[in-house]
């Protein structure tokens, strides 16, 4: 059974709280009883201080390090490079090329060789050591057959070497690898030396030659005019005879 009459009531529901600021004298009451905590009886400066804890170096860190320096001191080129995933059969394939021509890969860590490289001479190098980096070490200048072997490997980008306590960027490696070897170089400038002086001697023996050769020829005419004149008083002695 439902009621003949029924009241529905439609419309939004009357909103009786609005948001209102607070009186300026609630707000000087809230102040002047905000709770303050209390100071401590003793000084801070007056209490023992703290012990700070000083981190003992891993003995596995220190050989790290000492590896790393023995490889920037053995080795005559430290080639830095940027290292992306490749997979393993690629690595192990360019390790093989680069160790037919001498060349080593190491496998570092930032926070290792930072702090070597810090102390050392090599400092110009840190900025290179930003994200995963390999070294290709080796006790020879093999820049261009290193190149030769990084061109086939895009996942290895070379940033950077120290040649012979040199740093060099990638330009400077590239027209280091264009230079002629040392054998070659050392003839070269041997045979330049050798130019020089033999050019000077040809200079200072060319006029005594040439003095050499007026002297010779002005005998030969003396020699001519002497065996004439005695042919001539020859002749006229023979006349006189006949």
């Amino acid at each position: 059974w439902l009621p003949s009459l029924q009241l529905v009531r439609r419309g939004s529901k009357a909103v009786t709280r609005h948001w209102k600021a607070m009186h300026f004298q609630r707000q000087k009451l809230m102040a002047v009883t905000e709770y303050i905590a209390p100071r401590p009886a003793v000084p801070p400066r007056c209490l023992t201080p703290r012990r700070e804890t000083v981190e003992k170096e891993d003995g596995y860190r220190r050989l790290l390090q000492r590896q790393v320096q023995e490889v920037f001191r053995d080795n005559r080129m430290v080639a830095v490079c940027q290292y992306n995933s490749m997979p393993d059969e690629e690595v192990v394939l360019m390790r093989h090329y680069l160790r037919k021509h001498n060349i080593e890969v190491k496998f570092v860590l930032n926070e290792i060789v930072r702090p070597v490289l810090s102390q050392s001479k090599y400092k110009n190098l840190l900025p290179l050591f930003v994200a995963r980096n390999i070294l290709l070490v080796s006790p020879e200048t093999k820049a261009k057959e290193m190149l030769r072997v990084l061109k086939g490997v895009p996942q290895v980008n070379l940033l950077g070497a120290c040649i012979d306590d040199t740093i060099l960027s990638r330009q400077g490696v590239e027209n280091f690898a264009k230079l002629p070897s040392l054998e070659a170089s050392q003839g070269q400038t041997v045979g330049a030396l050798s130019l020089l002086p033999s050019q000077t001697s040809s200079l200072l023996q060319r006029g005594p030659a040439h003095l050499t050769a007026l002297l010779d020829q002005h005998l030969r005419r003396l020699r001519d005019e002497g065996m004439g004149g005695m042919a001539g008083g020859t002749e006229s002695m023979a006349g006189g005879t006949g």
